[in-house]
């Protein structure tokens, strides 16, 4: 199979992520919960996976960085501590359903999007300087639409959102471990991100880098103050009931030392390039539409692509019988696919990490050449 569906989840990892997590399965107890060498094998595995995210994400203290189930679970945390009923809050055009669906949760909030055409950061920067008027008390901004890999500019988003004094949630689920993310820089109140996209982690893993305590989802054991009945006014423990997931947090420490080896800007050297060999290759057939950016600098390694007269999921169930795994739909991102004007036909996705090839790009240009022929 050539998996090409990274945006969703890197299915090809590093082996010393696996090696990790069934070590830890075997060798490692509950951190924060005893003094013996299994607990504090955890423990140590825990507060280096912080350290870790803390260096490359450029957060002050290892102990601001939390770990969540996925970016959707930070999400919520960030979005639920910020936002309350009758909230006006500032989002873009591109969000996933990760942020559109908690908004919508909260009773009486008014969410304004900044929507504008697609690679053109310079139009989307002047849609949220309009719109982040006195009222908006939140914005959060996705670093990289999950459909069509534009890349939003959230460096001016963010120093607007400082000028304002209004918080600033990020939504990191496509740039982690490829673009610079610098809180420190962004001034963020919040960013979230998962382990296993970008930073090529297990499933079920996440990062939600703090800049403020939040507000608990969960209540329960933390190993820490067992004798109050509310949750530590402290990071991570105050964000972190109950027992974690340590072979989940042992092989996400592998896959962010991997992306440290490697480089962000490296890995995202190579996506780019696989991007645009396949936007080049696409574009060449007739019949295919595909949305590309002009500048390779406003867009990452995710590429969207339809076949004129075929159904987007139809081309995907087929591009998967050819042993080629794309994702087809509106992707959980229906406010990305209206902005674009994509809403009634969705797209084909193709999304590619460090472990792709120009070889399997050629393969797809092939597939998807074979399909316009039956």
């Amino acid at each position: 199979m050539i998996y090409l569906d990274s945006a969703a989840t890197s299915l090809q990892k590093p082996p010393e992520v696996a090696r990790a997590a069934a070590s830890a399965m075997k060798h490692m107890a509950s951190p924060g919960r005893g003094g013996y060498p299994a607990a504090m094998a955890a423990a140590d595995t825990l507060f280096a996976c912080r350290e870790t995210a803390a260096r490359l994400f450029h957060v002050p203290e290892p102990d601001q960085v939390v770990l969540t189930m996925n970016a959707t679970h930070g999400l919520n945390l960030a979005i639920k501590t910020l936002v309350s009923p009758g909230d006006t809050v500032l989002i873009s055009g591109y969000e996933h359903n990760a942020v559109t669906r908690p908004l919508a949760a909260i009773p009486d909030v008014t969410v304004k999007a900044a929507e504008a055409p697609l690679f053109q950061p310079e139009s989307m920067a002047e849609r949220f300087r309009a719109l982040l008027t006195p009222e908006v008390t939140c914005v959060i901004c996705t670093h990289v639409s999950n459909v069509f890999g534009y890349v939003l500019p959230v460096r001016e988003i963010a120093g607007l959102c400082q000028e304002r004094g209004v918080p600033f949630v990020l939504d990191a689920s496509q740039s982690a471990g490829t673009l610079p993310v610098h809180m420190d820089e962004l001034g963020a109140a919040f960013i979230a991100m998962p382990g296993h996209k970008g930073l090529y982690g297990p499933q079920g893993t996440g990062l939600l880098l703090c800049a403020r305590s939040a507000a608990p989802l969960l209540e329960g054991g933390t190993g820490s103050l067992s004798a109050l009945q509310t949750m530590p006014e402290f990071l991570p423990d105050r964000l972190e009931a109950g027992t974690h997931n340590v072979p989940g947090a042992a092989g996400l420490l592998e896959g962010l030392r991997f992306v440290e080896r490697m480089g962000p800007g490296q890995i995202l050297t190579h996506e780019r390039r696989l991007a645009a060999q396949c936007a080049q290759g696409l574009t060449g057939l007739d019949g295919v539409t595909v949305w590309s950016a002009p500048r390779l600098a406003h867009q990452a390694g995710v590429l969207a692509f339809r076949v004129e007269g075929m159904d987007c999921e139809e081309t995907g169930e087929r591009l998967g019988r050819l042993g080629i795994a794309v994702r087809a739909g509106l992707h959980c991102a229906p406010l990305a696919h209206r902005t674009a004007g994509t809403l009634e036909t969705g797209a084909v996705r193709a999304s590619f990490s460090a472990f792709n090839s120009a070889g399997e790009v050629r393969a797809l240009v092939r597939a998807v050449s074979s399909l316009r022929d039956l």
